[in-house]
């Protein structure tokens, strides 16, 4: 298959074969060809957790110090004074049966979601919209709560959801390519420890098999074992 001459240009600064610190997979990742718009840097995980058992899901909430990067639009179901209390935190929607309505329709121009607890038998009804998109919120991530404007604040803040999905991956955006590089790396190490903390205690032999740095247009990089 013929290269193009961006990938040609990929293939000078990146070797397939070596494995990378988390501090040279940004470097690289920093070095290939520039495209038009700023790429979002994602992590990928293969664990050595079942997602078939219950007892080896892997899913939780981290706060990366410096951001995502990514424009936040949090909706918040909530009741009477609840709603209030979100949207004064920053949440860009609040609401109860109308917003229900709305998201029944098939509306989903959010990226995620805060519900208090007296809300979630009605937003449980919608697990077919956001539950593909990973959105239904849950008390382990901290979205399910009656402290809505310190869940909005935390979202805003930086935090982002993650969870093993079938294949035994989890993957997570770690910034954009515009960041200093510390900060990308900062926040990777971050993620990762959130990873390692939320280690079933049923997971037993090697917990991380695999981890792979990437940009939107770039090549995945393959990172060393001992960084993990």
């Amino acid at each position: 298959m013929k290269k193009s001459k961006r990938n040609k240009k990929i293939l000078e600064v990146v070797s397939e074969d070596k494995q990378y610190s988390f501090e040279e997979a940004v470097e690289t990742l920093k070095q290939c060809p520039e495209v038009k718009f700023d790429q979002t840097i994602e992590i990928s995980m293969k664990l050595g957790a079942d997602p078939k058992k219950s007892d080896q899901q892997v899913r939780g909430g981290v706060t990366l110090p410096y951001g995502t990067g990514k424009k936040i639009l949090v909706t918040v179901f909530a009741k009477g004074n609840k709603v209030k209390e979100a949207l004064e935190a920053g949440a860009d929607f609040a609401g109860a049966e109308e917003l229900l309505a709305k998201v029944k329709g098939g509306w989903t121009d959010f990226s995620a979601v805060v519900a208090t607890p007296d809300m979630m038998r009605e937003v449980g009804k919608l697990g077919k919209i956001l539950g593909p998109r990973g959105l239904m919120p849950t008390p382990k991530a901290g979205t399910v709560t009656a402290d809505v404007a310190g869940a909005v604040k935390a979202i805003k803040g930086g935090k982002i959801e993650f969870k093993i999905d079938k294949s035994g991956v989890i993957n997570g955006i770690v910034g954009k390519l515009s960041f200093a590089s510390e900060k990308i790396v900062e926040n990777i190490k971050v993620f990762v420890q959130a990873i390692n903390k939320a280690k079933p205690s049923s997971v037993k032999g090697v917990y991380i098999k695999s981890v792979v740095l990437s940009s939107t247009m770039g090549p995945g990089l393959k990172i060393e074992a001992q960084n993990i």
